[in-house]
């Protein structure tokens, strides 16, 4: 084994990043980061059907844009598919392998216990040639037990009578995942298996593997608690939103994402959920994670997805909000003036297009709820704030205070609150009755264009 604590995220490029093994590659990479270890990247592309590149490069994008950076050189594992397929051959030498052309019902009928009737007989004890229709089995143990003790879970202990003869190799000659994946961490000298709870059952067929082939086991294990949806169901690609890709490209950032992610089976124990990532890797401990299911709860991502934009700097809001933009390069500068105001509104970053479209479009896109509303349904109080406010913009300092203070005194003048008498300028001007701030928003706009729009408003009341 390695001196330095050695870690390992090893994603098959048969889909897109699961936010499930985003967090696990995430648990490996902190806790790595936090004890001076290795995180290592290990791409298994043995099923050569299935992979493709554009998946492997996705999930590398996807790796970065959480900024889950790994250590040397990337391992693709079909690069040592000949050493994994002389592995089994050693195993067959040995009499701890032998050829098997069962059907899957036989081998379903005898996997409770290898001393059932009919099992002798059967293809350990036929002397069966290697052949096109054939399968490479592991001779399992007819009897005792296998443990290893997990960080999360305790001591984990199972029956071999239980365990099947397995594959190693198939009928194509190419090996299995499980036996695969038990050579690579020992090539790699992985000292930390950290992976999904799903993987529990397969660890005793790992650990036979690795003492078969005199690998050694690894120092610790730490099988991670199952995601959720809201209804308590196991997270499925098929139900539920699971994507990493998916979320980056609804605008939720990569800071919030990832520390949402870092809770799902952990929490400090301060209860501050959110925090920068070093304090985070300060903190974390896989020892203290819950082996109870994680709840998958997307409205609490968006809550933490807005708190890190409202602490984003301007810069910084404007370069992840851009991508989302329609708004020609024109008029960022504009945008960059409202960020503040901007970001208490925003919660993911495509919400601030329809905030700010008025500020490039030579009319705004008018929302017929809000014309109903504010135009239609109050047409005489909207006639009458909007003449009075033209009449009062005219000569008004047109900066936001000014404005604020201008609004106010037509409205008390004309025996309304401002709410309701800025309504029909914001619909008039926006197009919508919720937004940034308006009379941020009028400054901003300049008065040329608000008189203009609210003439036009004007003139189109019933």
């Amino acid at each position: 084994m390695s001196a330095t604590p050695r870690f390992r995220f090893a994603p098959s490029p048969t889909g897109y990043l699961h936010v499930g093994n985003a967090r696990a590659a995430l648990f490996n990479w902190l806790e790595a980061r936090r004890i001076g270890g290795e995180f290592l990247l290990r791409i298994e592309d043995t099923d050569r059907e299935r992979s493709s590149s554009d998946l492997t490069e996705n999930i590398l994008e996807s790796m970065r844009w959480l900024g889950l950076d790994w250590d040397g050189d990337i391992v693709h594992q079909a690069e040592h598919l000949d050493a994994h397929v002389d592995g089994a051959r050693s195993l067959l030498a040995a009499g701890q392998a032998y050829w098997c052309d069962c059907t899957p019902e036989d081998v379903d009928g005898r996997r409770t216990d290898k001393s059932a009737s009919g099992y002798d007989g059967h293809c350990r004890d036929r002397d069966i040639a290697e052949g096109p229709t054939t399968a490479l089995r592991f001779r399992a143990p007819d009897e005792g037990t296998i443990s290893f003790d997990d960080l999360i879970r305790g001591d984990v202990t199972f029956d071999v009578a239980t365990i099947e003869d397995f594959v190693l190799l198939r009928s194509s000659g190419l090996p299995v995942f499980l036996l695969s994946n038990a050579m690579d961490d020992a090539s790699m000298g992985i000292t930390h298996v950290v992976r999904g709870e799903d993987h529990v059952n397969g660890t005793p067929k790992y650990l036979l593997l690795r003492d078969a082939l005199d690998l050694g086991r690894p120092d610790v294990f730490a099988h991670l608690p199952m995601l959720v949806n809201e209804s308590r169901k196991k997270l499925s690609k098929r139900r539920d939103s699971v994507a990493v890709g998916d979320f980056r490209e609804r605008g939720y950032l990569p800071q919030a994402m990832r520390n949402y992610l870092a809770l799902l089976g952990w929490g400090p124990k301060d209860d501050v959920e959110i925090r920068p990532i070093a304090e985070i890797i300060e903190r974390f401990r896989l020892e203290d994670v819950n082996p109870a299911p994680a709840f998958f709860d997307e409205k609490k991502l968006e809550h933490f997805n807005a708190e890190y934009v409202r602490a984003l700097s301007t810069d910084e809001f404007i370069d992840a909000v851009t991508p989302f933009l329609d708004q020609p390069a024109a008029t960022l500068e504009p945008i960059r003036q409202m960020a503040p105001a901007l970001q208490q509104r925003v919660r993911l970053l495509p919400d601030a297009e329809p905030m700010v479209d008025f500020l490039h479009l030579d009319q705004p896109v008018r929302d017929d709820a809000s014309w109903e509303k504010v135009m239609v349904k109050n047409v005489d109080t909207a006639r009458q704030m909007l003449a009075a406010a033209l009449e009062a913009f005219g000569e008004v300092d047109w900066d936001h205070e000014a404005l604020h203070a201008c609004l106010l005194a037509v409205g008390e003048a004309n025996g309304l609150k401002l709410g309701k008498a800025q309504a029909p300028i914001r619909v008039a001007v926006t197009g919508r009755t919720v937004g940034p701030p308006l009379f941020e928003s009028l400054e901003v706009l300049g008065r040329d264009a608000t008189l203009g729009r609210m003439r036009a408003a004007l003139d189109a009341l019933p």
